[in-house]
């Protein structure tokens, strides 16, 4: 490899780390916020379709999927060149980290009887951090690629 071909490697890496660093900080305080989108918007049935109107569990889950949903859109064009299973390995990490909040929610509180707000908002921040660091470790995965058409079906499907 040349110095040039080298160089415009540590490039992309910084420039993917950025991403995801700033793709998390993103989806946690977008995610934050959203949870008083509804009430903000005067309970706007449009404002419901990614923000949630109860204190649902399920309901809770958008906070998650939609900003990372959001975030995929933002990919900048250079490294989904760069690294093409970018996109699907970010909405696979956003799926996981999504149904990953009921399955720590129940557990928790299935072995304590109630539930604890701070344990509820830690799982946020947990499922925001687990969704990245899937997305991270499959973000050069010629199988994640391949399977691109799944990945995005399943998001849309998620949404349902």
């Amino acid at each position: 490899m040349d110095i040039i071909t080298v160089h415009m490697q540590v490039i992309f890496m910084k420039s993917i780390r950025f991403y995801f660093a700033a793709g998390l900080i993103f989806t946690a305080v977008l995610g934050t916020l959203m949870h008083y989108f509804y009430g903000w918007s005067v309970n706007s049935p449009l404002v419901a379709l990614i923000s949630p109107v109860g204190e649902s569990t399920w309901e809770h889950m958008k906070l998650l999927f939609f900003p990372v949903l959001f975030w995929s859109f933002f990919l900048p064009a250079r490294l989904a060149d760069q690294f093409p299973s970018v996109r699907p390995a970010l909405l696979l990490g956003g799926l996981a980290g999504t149904l990953l909040i009921p399955v720590l929610f129940y557990t928790y509180t299935g072995i304590l009887g109630y539930n604890v707000t701070w344990t509820d908002i830690a799982i946020f921040f947990i499922c925001v951090f687990v969704a990245f660091v899937c997305a991270w470790v499959c973000r050069n995965s010629e199988k994640i690629y391949e399977k691109r058409a799944v990945i995005y079906a399943l998001t849309a499907l998620f949404r349902l």
